[in-house]
C-alpha cells in the first residue's frame, strides 16, 4: 500500500515546462543604466514598452540614467531636525522670550495661595 502521498516522486518545477505551456516571450531589449558611482545596470524591458528615464541601482540604491559620462546626482538627504529646532527657525530669540515671559506670568497668576 503507498503512503498516501499523491504527488511522491515530484518536486516543485518538475515536469516539462516549455514554451508550448507557458507561451512565446515577448522580444526584448536591453538598456543600461549608470549611477553616480559608475555602477552599470541592465534590466530588460518589452521592445514595446516604455523605458524610465531612472532606474534604481541594485547595488547601492542611488538613481542611475542611460548617459553614463552624466549619472544623475544622488539625492540630497536633510538631517533629522528636532521640534525646537523647527520653531527656532520660525521665531527670533526675542519672539521667544517674550513668548516665555507671557507664559510664565500667565502661570503665576492661575497658581492659587496656600
Amino acid at each position: 500500500m503507498g503512503s498516501g502521498n499523491a504527488i511522491r516522486g515530484s518536486r516543485v518545477g518538475a515536469g516539462p515546462m516549455g514554451e508550448a505551456e507557458r507561451g512565446e516571450s515577448a522580444p526584448r531589449v536591453r538598456v543600461s543604466f549608470w549611477c553616480a558611482n559608475m555602477h552599470e545596470t541592465r534590466p530588460s524591458f518589452a521592445s514595446d514598452a516604455a523605458v524610465p528615464e531612472y532606474w534604481d541601482c541594485p547595488r547601492c540604491g542611488l538613481p542611475a540614467g542611460q548617459d553614463e559620462s552624466a549619472p544623475p546626482a544622488p539625492p540630497r538627504n536633510e538631517p533629522y531636525k528636532t521640534h525646537l529646532a523647527y520653531v527656532k527657525e520660525r521665531r527670533s530669540d526675542t519672539d521667544g522670550a517674550a513668548i516665555l515671559a507671557e507664559a510664565l506670568e500667565r502661570l503665576r497668576n492661575n497658581r492659587s495661595p496656600w
